[in-house]
């Protein structure tokens, strides 16, 4: 390969009705990833935001020991190969989940205002109204540098209209991420669509006829950029080769898992929630979701991503690991030591599936570091308690590098009631996103970025 070749910054293999944007390459960076000043070139910032339902066991959550020198809890001990690389935070409150006079509607509540800091107005009718989501200020500000502002997904559908929380609309409690105080980011369930999306070529129609063709005739997305790939391949040197076949592997991998989910049948909904159209078991949806994350922050297709694990208030059942019992019911556990310890087991499977997501993200190579190196990813639920649904003292940790300024391996303890829109503040910050304030902030929490 010419030593003096460079591939524009956005490079993408396209095909009918389709696009597949690519990771960056060496070769899109100039002179072997440094500038004419010798600084290494640097890498977009993503950020991303992911919900757990319900709460969490705190005394299976919270580390004894604050600072460096702390052991992981029960819950938290499945992260235990990427303890440097995250930092638990203890005394963040979403203080607009609570009552606030309005009585019941925990879940619902929690969830409308815990990325917008905004008390979300009690109706069951059209007339809701809450406030801007973080994620959508980031995107109104930085959306337009990436083909998808952002990235929404969920691994729950729910009922668009009607109350679901004693008197909250359903939009509420199976919404995070808020366009404005009227308008949820509806968020996708449907691993497929999911994937669409993101490989789609921005014509929804062309989109739709490119997917049919190749369901009917059996052909992978790749079958129709191979050309493009092909006369790629002739101009990279040997380590663009391998980062592009590993790339388009990983690609055709998660194809083929959500075509293999296609060909089961739907499950029962689970409490309340509408199924999605396919997949197999609540594992594999979650880890399909996950990749699609990671697929779309590796190719820069978007830099802000949320996802639902699960909407507040689910009654999921968890018999891959021998938990019949609703969520939500374990969560009301009125200290019964044995629901506290499968309320337990279930914090430690969602954190088990993270943590494969971020084992994930972690072997993708960005430069000299990796793509978790350039990402920031809140982890956390809008109750710590579930039984007295308390909205304090909050279950949360932010994992990733922030790009080299993200202070990580720590337990962190702030003050007592300090919003959690503070760390959002700080969130954004980092990415280039200026903000005087966020729903009920009072301030950022910049210690958590020392870097």
């Amino acid at each position: 390969m010419n030593s003096h070749f460079t591939l524009p910054r956005r490079t993408f293999l396209r095909g009918l009705g389709t696009i597949v944007a690519l990771p960056v390459l060496d070769s899109v960076l100039p002179v072997r990833a440094l500038g004419a000043s010798g600084a290494a070139v640097k890498f977009p910032k993503r950020v991303a935001w992911i919900y757990v339902p319900n709460g969490a066991n705190m005394a299976d959550w919270t580390p004894a020991a604050t600072g460096s020198d702390f052991a992981l809890p029960m819950i938290l001990e499945p992260l235990a190969a990427h303890k440097a690389s995250f930092s638990v935070v203890s005394g963040l409150a979403n203080h607009q989940g609570d009552e606030l006079g309005d009585g019941g509607g925990a879940h619902a509540r929690g969830m409308a205002s815990f990325l917008t800091g905004v008390h979300p107005r009690k109706t069951a009718g059209a007339d809701i109204k809450g406030g801007v989501s973080c994620d959508q200020i980031a995107a109104g500000q930085i959306g337009d540098q990436t083909r998808l502002a952002s990235l929404e997904l969920s691994c729950d559908g729910g009922q668009r209209a009607g109350s679901c929380d004693s008197g909250y609309s359903c939009i509420y409690q199976f919404n995070l991420s808020w366009k404005s105080e009227t308008q949820p980011m509806i968020p996708e369930v449907n691993p497929r669509a999911a994937f669409e999306r993101l490989f789609g070529n921005g014509d929804p129609a062309a989109t739709l006829e490119a997917s049919a063709r190749r369901a009917l005739h059996r052909k992978s997305i790749l079958d129709y950029v191979l050309d493009d790939a092909h006369r790629l391949e002739g101009r990279l040197g040997t380590d663009d080769r391998r980062k592009l076949d590993e790339y388009l592997t990983a690609v055709r991998d998660l194809e083929r898992r959500i075509e293999r989910a296609a060909k089961f049948p739907t499950p029962a909904a689970p409490g309340g929630a509408h199924a999605p159209e396919m997949f197999e078991t609540y594992e594999q949806h979650m880890q399909l979701m996950y990749d699609v994350m990671t697929l779309a922050f590796q190719t820069d297709s978007t830099r802000i991503g949320t996802f639902i694990v699960a909407h507040d208030g689910s009654n999921r059942p968890y018999p891959t690991i021998g938990i019949r019992d609703g969520h939500h019911d374990l969560s009301h556990h009125r200290d019964d030591e044995e629901k506290k310890k499968k309320l337990a087991q279930i914090n430690r499977y969602h954190v088990t599936q993270f943590a494969r997501f971020l084992d994930r993200l972690k072997s993708i190579k960005e430069g000299d570091g990796t793509l978790l190196d350039n990402c920031t990813i809140q982890y956390g639920s809008a109750l710590s308690n579930g039984n007295a649904h308390s909205p304090e003292n909050l279950p949360i940790l932010v994992a990733g590098g922030g790009g080299g300024t993200l202070a990580t391996g720590r337990h962190l303890r702030v003050d007592e009631k300090t919003p959690m829109t503070n760390l959002y503040r700080s969130m954004l910050d980092n990415v280039g996103v200026r903000t005087e304030k966020i729903g009920d902030s009072t301030g950022k929490l910049d210690k958590l970025f020392a870097g």
